[in-house]
């Protein structure tokens, strides 16, 4: 896909919200509960990649920014019972 074919559909996308947005003080309860629930997925889904992506670079930089690469590294035994 190119740039402009993506920003097109971005464009599409957006316009589409801000209509359902404008419609929605006017939708059904149940509407508007199932368009809170969408927001909300897509808010969590964000929020995770978010942490998911700080947590990643503090493994691998270190809090001071600078790359930690004398790790100890450790290996995984099975349990024994």
């Amino acid at each position: 896909m190119s740039s402009e074919g993506f920003l097109k559909e971005l464009q599409t996308i957006g316009e589409k919200l801000l209509l359902k947005l404008q419609r929605l003080p006017k939708a059904d309860p149940v509407e508007i509960v199932s368009f809170c629930v969408v927001l909300l997925f897509i808010a969590t889904v964000l929020l995770l990649m978010i942490i998911a992506c700080s947590c990643c670079c503090y493994s691998c930089c270190g809090c001071d920014g600078h790359a930690n690469h004398r790790r100890r590294k450790t290996q995984v035994r099975p349990a024994t019972h």
